[in-house]
């Protein structure tokens, strides 16, 4: 399990996210900069003990109306090959040094841990205490064979609201940017996905204090084939 560091991050995780999130077709706020606050979320950890996988949920005070964005993000020591395009920035670390900072949709890590976490076989972490389960993530998976293992190799496409990874056999990992109290894992699928196989829900905190909760990732399987 990840060991969390308590320390100083220059830039912090919303002022990097602050200066990236206007770039997206997902980003509902106005003119002005957003204006960001940590909300929730919760970590993964990779195998290999490499890179940083993190779940970060964000309200944006900006507008007229608040807006909850889910902003998944890996951490790596040295650039991923390839992912120019992904990356969100770099920050420095107080322990670990140098970061670079991706959008998590564009990392195979990411992609193969979280079909493990639809499936059951690994846990979410605790986002700031180390080697803590954070049983507050709820997941559900009513397939009936393992999903696909081609999400790290997948076409990777940002929508108004969401983003999609779609596997070669043309399974669907669809993570929601734009985040909205629903029905979760105890009602089968969220409204919107229909088709969907699993599920991931997690709640995050309200201004006033409260906590809501919603499904923050789905997946669909490809239909078998006739």
């Amino acid at each position: 399990m990840a060991v969390i560091h308590h320390t100083t991050l220059t830039p912090t995780k919303p002022e990097l996210l602050a200066a990236w999130l206007p770039s997206r077709p997902w980003y509902r706020g106005g003119d002005g900069a957003p204006r960001l606050v940590r909300a929730g979320g919760f970590r993964l950890d990779d195998p290999a003990g490499e890179v940083g996988v993190e779940f970060v949920i964000v309200r944006d005070t900006s507008g007229a109306e608040p807006v909850v964005y889910l902003a998944p993000l890996t951490y790596r020591g040295a650039p991923l090959d390839g992912a120019e395009h992904a990356l969100v920035g770099t920050l420095e670390h107080g322990v670990l040094g140098r970061r670079w900072v991706y959008d998590a949709c564009h990392d195979p890590v990411f992609a193969a841990q979280v079909p493990a976490l639809v499936e059951g076989r690994v846990r979410a972490q605790a986002q700031s205490v180390s080697h803590t389960p954070d049983d507050d993530v709820v997941r559900a998976y009513r397939g009936t064979g393992p999903l696909a293992a081609g999400f790290g190799s997948a076409v990777v496409t940002d929508h108004r609201d969401r983003t999609e990874l779609t596997a070669a056999d043309g399974s669907v990992l669809r993570v929601r940017r734009v985040l909205s109290p629903g029905a979760g894992p105890g009602s089968g699928a969220p409204a919107g996905d229909a088709g969907a196989v699993g599920e991931v829900e997690a709640s995050w905190e309200e201004p006033d204090g409260g906590r809501e909760r919603g499904v923050l990732v789905t997946v669909r399987t490809a239909p078998p084939a006739s």
